[in-house]
């Protein structure tokens, strides 16, 4: 299923290629991948097919379409799963902290979707392509913790529109930089592509998309806290980048804050999981115990 993104230039755009602001807006795209997609006609600017090196003037409205992935040679690989439930439409899997959830450049083995298509074979979603099949949401390589995975088409749309509709819940916990003055509340802050570094989101009110998330503070320590929160929106990065916008990174986020002795990238666990089964009609809800690494780091700051 191809993907339309929409993007409007805004007055410090003016004079900028197309091709550039397009990749520095859009995470998945490079720039040589644009050009290709401005080459067969599947980028426009105010309703016209546009050229790679048009000039953008303030307002312009940009659709950008995206193509189904192209095949590519992603091979089932005997990786062991830590399933935590299974049926005939989806599975729950708990992925470990250091694992990437489907290829993409530079991970092209070893990752989830690798380890899936060894254990399920020819029984998964094909809505996302051969690149990500069955994958319904995600979560960043150095987060651990549930996801679910589809196995029919039938069983993802129903999934997936649960998770544009607000009623999937996904809870997770963390541990974050600083003292909480509030120990409760609301993030409501929209989160877009950061202007300079593509690589990052931030929050911003530029081709942004609306961003929720609620957390609760479940202890705090010399100068850190145990955090839990709950996303109503599912933004690429957005707990991290939430977080970071209060002035509590996510400890040992070296992309949002800044690494931590003793942990490879972020504190941050996909916890719990909740869904209306899209065969059953049920609500079924699963839970993750925090991973060693991150019981150890509270034992660690408990004793700080």
């Amino acid at each position: 299923m191809s993907e339309i993104i929409t993007l409007t230039a805004a007055a410090e755009d003016v004079g900028i290629r197309l091709d550039k602001y397009i990749s520095d807006n859009i995470a998945e795209l490079t720039r040589s991948a644009v050009q290709g997609l401005c080459e067969s006609g599947e980028i426009s600017v105010n309703g016209k097919i546009a050229a790679k090196n048009y000039k953008l003037r303030s307002g312009d409205g940009i659709s950008v379409n995206i193509p189904d992935p192209q095949p590519m040679d992603a091979v089932p690989e005997n990786i062991p799963l830590d399933i935590v439930y299974e049926d005939g439409d989806l599975l729950v899997v708990n992925k470990p902290k250091g694992m990437v959830v489907h290829p993409a450049h530079g991970n092209y083995t070893g990752t989830l979707v690798n380890a899936l298509l060894h254990h399920c074979g020819d029984s998964l979603s094909g809505i996302n392509g051969v690149i990500r099949p069955g994958i319904v949401h995600r979560i960043d390589k150095n987060t651990s913790g549930l996801l679910i995975i589809a196995k029919n088409d039938a069983s993802h749309l129903k999934l997936a529109e649960q998770i544009k509709e607000h009623s999937f819940t996904r809870e997770y916990e963390a541990v974050a930089a600083g003292f909480f003055k509030e120990t409760s509340g609301t993030i409501d802050a929209p989160i877009g592509r950061h202007k300079i570094d593509r690589k990052k989101m931030c929050v911003t009110t530029e081709n942004s998309r609306n961003a929720v998330t609620h957390y609760e503070v479940l202890r705090q320590f010399g100068g850190y806290a145990h955090v839990r929160l709950r996303l109503e929106t599912g933004r690429t990065h957005q707990i991290r980048v939430h977080l970071a916008y209060l002035g509590h990174p996510v400890l040992g986020d070296d992309v949002y804050g800044k690494p931590y002795k003793g942990i490879d990238g972020q504190c941050l666990h996909a916890r719990k999981i909740g869904f209306i089964h899209p065969t059953t009609g049920d609500y079924m809800e699963f839970t993750s115990d925090l991973p060693a690494y991150f019981s150890s780091i509270l034992d660690r700051l408990g004793k700080m």
